[in-house]
């Protein structure tokens, strides 16, 4: 089991969350524009630091 692949799974799942959280609460207005930036910024890290963890990590057999 890769530890370092699947905590790049992880990561790249919650940054997507967090991406669509933060565009329904700017389409919505439901939560203030500060909030929804953090939520969007952390999300946009989290999803390209899974991406990197995902795509730099090399298989072993």
């Amino acid at each position: 089991m890769n530890v370092k692949r699947t905590f790049g799974t992880i990561l790249t799942i919650l940054g997507i969350i967090g991406l669509i959280y933060a565009g329904y609460g700017f389409v919505q207005h439901s939560i203030q524009t500060r909030e929804l930036l953090v939520i969007g910024i952390i999300g946009i890290i989290f999803f390209v630091s899974g991406i990197g963890l995902v795509k730099n990590t090399k298989d072993e057999a």
